[in-house]
């Protein structure tokens, strides 16, 4: 009101000395008087706004919890997580966006074409079978093989924000097409922060910490409910338990990367102890293998592995960070470090844990659903879209946080855990690499 008042006095040269305003449901008139101390405190809060608009920081934290409730951008500057890292609250009350409705569209069949018409995608396949999807139910685009889009229809795409992907024939995930760029501010302090040898260290010992102790978890329930438990199952578990003592205390990402790989090595040694006896001697594996994959089991790592690093780049994108700037993965191939680095923390929850379910519960047909050539193996076009199935399913599932103590989808949390990283540079970290498999 008082602001009100103000700009009228100036635009009009008049003197305002008050200002009313009525609650008709009430029948009450509110008298509110214009004095030179309200005046003061109307131009103070404006030069105020004009500081924080040239100012490049981001503000701290507001002390006022009502504030946030209904701030649109309470999903991005997470107070009550920040709250909670900070010590000052013991339950945060979720503010962050409970799931993305819009779908994720995989085009899997070669030759097929995505076009525009009006407001919507229009996916064409060879046969001529046409499929037409409103532009507001769709929040990524992927495209397998040799699938073809239209200029039209990528324009399309930067506009409604769409994230748009591309995946080989093979299950390497190539690239992504995505205007969405953030504030610079943003990426001059991501880059200040990922440049700093010391603050790059200790994000890498947190995530390895991360993955290593995810990988021995999921292993350890290999050891539950049963009469006679594995002896090399058991010495993996107790290995990996010793190299994680470790982490901590490494001074340099080189070591670190020793860690890792040994961890990494004792993990997929003993994951082949987790396939049920019932499950198709073609689905068991000997340990990792890729490039290209010798057998089924590690087919089917490989494709999920480039699907979750499509979602997780997704999201740095989302969110408005390099993608090309890591803190632990070292630029050396087309494929973008943070991204690299980012997807460590879900390996385990979102790719290795269906896969075993899906073996174990004899889901795959061991011909119709792979492809052999000599000694490389491939997901079929059936495999492929009964995996991107499975992958999508597992992303629909929620996960409790282990530190806020509220529940999310994996596909929010992926955006989640890269917010939460760029807290880690803005002196509001604590959170980050916190998901670990029970």
């Amino acid at each position: 009101m008082l602001a009100y008042a103000c700009l009228i006095e100036k635009a009009l040269g008049i003197t305002v000395p008050e200002g009313r305003v009525r609650y008709h449901a009430d029948n009450v008139l509110v008298h509110v008087p214009l004095d030179e101390r309200g005046r003061a405190d109307v131009a103070n809060a404006v030069d105020r706004a004009r500081q924080l608009r040239r100012s490049t920081e981001r503000p701290p934290i507001t002390t006022n919890e009502r504030l946030c409730a209904r701030c649109s951008l309470a999903p991005v500057c997470l107070p009550e997580e920040t709250r909670l890292a900070q010590g000052e609250t013991e339950q945060p009350v979720r503010l962050f966006p409970e799931d993305d409705e819009r779908k994720i569209i995989h085009v899997t069949e070669a030759g097929t074409r995505i076009g525009k018409s009006g407001d919507q995608f229009k996916i064409t396949k060879r046969s001529g079978a046409a499929t037409v999807i409103p532009s507001r139910q769709v929040g990524q685009m992927v495209l397998h093989s040799y699938a073809q889009i239209s200029t039209q229809a990528m324009y399309f795409c930067a506009e409604q924000e769409v994230g748009l992907h591309f995946v080989s024939g093979g299950g390497r995930y190539l690239g992504s097409f995505d205007t969405r760029r953030g504030s610079i501010q943003r990426r001059i302090r991501q880059y200040a922060a990922l440049t700093n040898a010391e603050q790059c260290l200790q994000l890498a010992r947190q995530l390895v910490a991360c993955r290593g102790q995810s990988q021995r978890k999921f292993l350890m329930r290999g050891q539950r409910n049963v009469e006679a438990p594995n002896a090399e199952l058991g010495e993996a578990i107790a290995q990996m338990q010793r190299v994680l003592k470790q982490v901590p205390d490494t001074d340099s990402l080189d070591s670190l990367l020793g860690l890792e790989g040994n961890l990494a090595a004792l993990y997929f040694g003993a994951l082949p102890h987790l396939i049920s006896e019932s499950a198709p001697a073609e689905m068991r594996f000997a340990g990792r293998n890729r490039r290209p994959p010798k057998d089924r089991f590690n087919a089917m790592l490989g494709f999920g592995y480039a699907l979750l690093l499509k979602d997780v780049m997704n999201a740095i994108l989302a969110v408005g960070l390099e993608p090309a700037l890591g803190f632990y993965h070292q630029p050396r191939t087309q494929a973008p470090p943070l991204a690299l680095d980012l997807m460590e923390i879900f390996r385990v929850p979102l790719v290795d844990m269906p896969i075993m379910g899906s073996v174990n519960r004899n889901q795959w047909d061991v011909e119709e659903d792979f492809t052999v050539k000599g000694e490389q193996v491939w997901l079929s076009d059936s495999g492929r879209r009964q995996f991107i199935s499975l992958y999508e399913r597992r992303k629909e599932e929620s996960w409790k946080h282990p530190v806020t103590q509220y529940s999310l989808t994996y596909r929010r949390l992926i955006e989640l855990e890269v917010r939460l990283l760029e807290k880690e540079w803005m002196g509001e970290g604590g959170l980050f690499a916190q998901l670990v498999v029970r």
